[in-house]
């Protein structure tokens, strides 16, 4: 049970809407629907019908988030709408009765409440209460009656009903005559309930005294304020008409359909008159009808036939109810009720409403999302306004029955708005009529984005190739990773990983630009301190949160060839004078030294090639063009000359190519007598001759110590052996006397271990380095004739216990004679400023170890 509340009106409604409202604010019974109110018709807009949140039961704060809104079926009018603020029901359009709801005694106004989330429906029943707003009003300002001189006293003439749109009380209630000498009023109730006048003859007519009468009616209502309309009577006394038509049927039906067309023949009214000529022929009118039934039919006042002059619509009006009055030549009438059916047709297709859509609706709903409703109507009745609703197939929709004629759309799967962004989806109606009738309707759904994409690049790993001694800032590769999102979830930032090379951050060597992908160099690479290293890439979209990938790039070092050789055995000049001993036995392809060189730079720019540019005697050496190694081409003559001056340049295989030369001194000798001679062959020419005569001198003494020595040992001894080579393995170059970046790597460089040199110094030099060199080699000569280090040495050589002292005293004597002539001898390169260096015995300690 609900109350009707009414509005504040003015004028000379407000004594009756007091009886009204003393009438309808007591609740009235949900017998039309979850809630009804009763209320004045013509209330003014905003009037408050009731609070309909708080008769619901509906919280006042949800009915904006649930979408509260009434809904009316077909294209009515919303007469009412919902006022979200504060939950009432207030009225939006002029409420007419009368228009509305004809002379139906009930008017019932029905709507719909609708919520969403979860969608629910109320059905709102609205009685419509008559007011007096409309006065009688009969259809003919003047009624004509010829009426007898002869008349009886007492007879009655029917004046037709005054109509009043107005219903029950407020309707027309009584009719007044204006006092007159001949007649007074009688009023009848018809079947129907209506009231129409009587005229009833109280005093005889005079023709000769009174021709024409002129009667006044009134009808009035029982309204407050009470409502009246007038009619004029003109009554003409003729001579006698006894006899009234008479219709055949009280009541004539008839049945028609609404798709009936204009000038129809609906149905034909007949009455007879016993009366003959003029008083017998009958004229017909319609007496009381409603105004639309006045829009759609007309009646043929000589046949009576009535026929369709409107467009008939079921939909619009079921039943059409009217009175025909049938009057004579004189004046008699009668009257007859005409109640016209109208039957239904299919003619109304299905109507589809979209009545909420959530749009766009994100790419991550889950299925069974309901993102729509959907509402179907249907004007016609019965079977023609059963509706089947259905959807096409290829769309990961469907829709679920809900409440009553409403529809649910709501998804079937997972959405992805990287494959279909948009969705056109049909949904089609069909009724159940016969012919059936369909429509459809298209709803254009859209997906939203989510970020659900991480970047993917194009590549699974990415190589780039960089010539060192590049220029800062030189681009060295690009990445591309695609994102399929949109807008700033398919933006794609790119950044470097943090990370070190040989300890240092990688942001010291490269960096990426966040836009386009595109990494450079910050700094100038060297081959020879890294040839490869790898830098992770990360591209990172624009999302929240934010989804990433990486990728791995390698970058390759191309080398170039920067490095010249760099010759490490024999020592620069700068740092120390070497000299190697040639036996004059040495036989024709017998090595007798190597040049050892490396270069940092790696293929073909360090294949390094030897070639010996200027040699004292060119055709006694030849040097291996990729080994190094000098070895003689021919046996050594008596006439060779001792001193051997070579200079060997080195080469790599570059483009251009570079290179480097050193000097290789060579003394052709066997003897140890000869050492002491041994001076930089350098050395210029031009020194001053006394110079030249000390170290004649110098020779001659130690040639005399020399020849002392053999015979002392030639006549101790009777077995001689053989005079020992200056040779005991080859020139060992040490790990600790490379570069340091000349390490090998992945054997990249140049050197190899196919030969170890192992190096000695004679007792006390200062000043020269005597080398030996040995091969592993089928031409090295043989390891036992080689010259030991120290005079401890030689003892063991000699080996004879017998004359023990005698070697000792002999061998003394050599190593003095040695230290003098040494020291002779730099006594005279200072003195003369002669620029020879010599290896200390570090040095001599580090040659000692074997070459990789």
């Amino acid at each position: 049970m609900r109350k009707a509340i009414y509005p504040n009106t003015s004028g000379e409604q407000r004594h009756g809407l007091v009886y009204c409202a003393a009438l309808f604010l007591l609740k009235l019974h949900s017998v039309y629907g979850d809630v009804s109110y009763s209320f004045p018709e013509e209330m003014e807009r905003g009037s408050v019908i009731g609070n309909i949140a708080k008769d619901l039961g509906i919280d006042v704060r949800r009915l904006s988030a649930r979408k509260a809104r009434i809904d009316t079926e077909g294209n009515r009018k919303r007469y009412c709408d919902i006022n979200l603020t504060s939950g009432d029901l207030i009225v939006t359009e002029r409420i007419d009765r009368e228009e509305l709801c004809g002379e139906k005694v009930s008017c019932l106004l029905s709507f719909e409440l609708v919520l969403e989330n979860p969608l629910e429906l109320h059905r709102i029943s609205l009685q419509i209460q008559d007011i007096n707003d409309n006065s009688p009003i009969f259809l003919k300002d003047t009624i004509k009656l010829e009426i007898r001189e002869s008349a009886d006293k007492g007879a009655r003439y029917r004046v037709n009903a005054a109509h009043d749109a107005d219903i029950g009380q407020n309707a027309v209630q009584s009719y007044v005559l204006q006092r007159n000498n001949n007649f007074v009023l009688s009023v009848q109730t018809t079947s129907a309930g209506s009231k129409y006048g009587e005229l009833m003859l109280d005093k005889e007519l005079d023709r000769e005294k009174q021709q024409e009468l002129q009667l006044l009616i009134t009808a009035v209502d029982g309204g407050t304020p009470q409502r009246s309309g007038t009619v004029v009577i003109h009554v003409t006394v003729l001579d006698a008409n006894d006899n009234a038509p008479v219709f055949s049927q009280a009541v004539y039906k008839a049945i028609l359909p609404e798709t009936s067309p204009l000038g129809t023949l609906v149905v034909t009214v007949s009455s007879t008159d016993a009366d003959e000529g003029v008083n017998g022929e009958v004229m017909y009118e319609f007496s009381r009808m409603s105004h639309k039934a006045r829009k759609m039919f007309t009646l043929d006042q000589k046949t009576g036939d009535i026929t369709v002059i409107g467009e008939l619509d079921y939909e619009e009006e079921s039943k059409y109810e009217m009175f025909v009055e049938g009057k004579d030549g004189y004046g008699l009438s009668s009257d007859t009720k005409v109640i016209i059916d109208i039957t239904d047709i299919n003619d109304n297709a299905p109507v589809i409403y979209l009545k909420s859509l959530s749009n766009p609706i994100p790419e991550n709903a889950s299925p069974g999302t309901e993102v729509g409703i959907i509402n179907v109507q249907d004007r016609d009745s019965e079977n023609n306004r059963q509706v089947r609703c259905s959807i096409q197939h290829n769309v990961p929709f469907k829709l679920v029955p809900s409440i009553k004629n409403y529809y649910s759309l709501v998804t079937t799967g997972e959405l992805d708005r990287e494959l279909v962004s948009d969705y056109n989806i049909t949904i089609i109606a069909t009724d159940e009529g016969s012919p059936p009738l369909s429509s459809s309707k298209t709803v254009q759904l859209s997906v939203a984005d989510v970020n659900d994409n991480p970047p993917v690049f194009e590549e699974q790993s990415y190589s780039a190739h960089v010539t060192e001694n590049n220029q800062p800032g030189f681009s060295v590769c690009s990445v591309t990773a695609r994102d399929p999102d949109w807008r700033q979830n398919g933006t794609v930032i790119y950044s470097l990983l943090p990370g070190e090379v040989n300890g240092v951050p990688m942001s010291s060597f490269l960096s990426v630009n966040g836009d386009t992908g595109i990494i450079h160099a910050v700094r100038s690479f060297d081959y020879e301190q890294f040839m490869r290293f790898k830098v992770h890439v990360m591209a990172r979209d624009n999302g929240s949160p934010p989804l990433s990938s990486n990728v791995t790039v390698s970058v390759f070092i191309t080398d170039v060839n920067d490095n010249s050789p760099q010759i490490l055995y024999p020592a620069p000049e700068g740092n120390s004078f070497m000299t190697e001993l040639v036996p004059k036995a040495a036989l024709g392809g017998s090595l007798v030294s190597k040049v050892i060189a490396v270069d940092a730079d790696s293929g073909q720019n360090a294949w390094l090639s030897y070639h010996i540019v200027k040699s004292t005697d060119p055709g006694l050496f030849t040097i291996g063009l990729h080994s190094g190694e000098i070895r003689t081409q021919r046996d050594i003559y008596e006439s060779d000359s001792m001193k051997q001056n070579l200079i060997v340049s080195v080469k790599d295989n570059g483009q251009p190519s570079l290179s480097a030369t050193c000097a290789m001194y060579l003394v052709i000798s066997d003897n140890l007598a000869e050492v002491p001679e041994l001076k930089d062959i350098s050395y210029d020419e031009s020194n001053s001759k006394l110079t030249s005569y000390l170290i004649i001198a110098l020779v001659s003494v130690s040639t005399f110590f020399l020849t002392f020595i053999v015979v002392i040992l030639a006549v101790r001894f009777c077995h001689r052996r053989k005079p020992r080579l200056l040779f005991d393995g080859a020139v060992a170059i040490p790990s600790a006397y490379l570069p340091p970046n000349y390490a090998e790597v992945d054997g990249a460089g140049t050197l190899r271990s196919t030969y170890n040199y192992d190096a000695y110094l004679t007792t006390g030099s200062r000043t020269s380095d005597f080398k030996f060199v040995r091969s592993y080699n089928d031409h090295t000569l043989p390891a036992d004739q080689t010259l030991r280090k120290t005079p401890t040495d030689f003892a063991e050589e000699l080996d004879d216990s017998e004359g023990s002292a005698e070697v000792g005293l002999s061998c003394s004597l050599l190593w003095y004679s040695l230290h003098v002539e040494l020291f002779v001898y730099n006594h005279l390169a200072n003195k003369s400023d002669e620029k020879i260096s010599y290896k200390n015995s570090s040095n001599s300690e580090r040659l000692g170890a074997s070459l990789p």
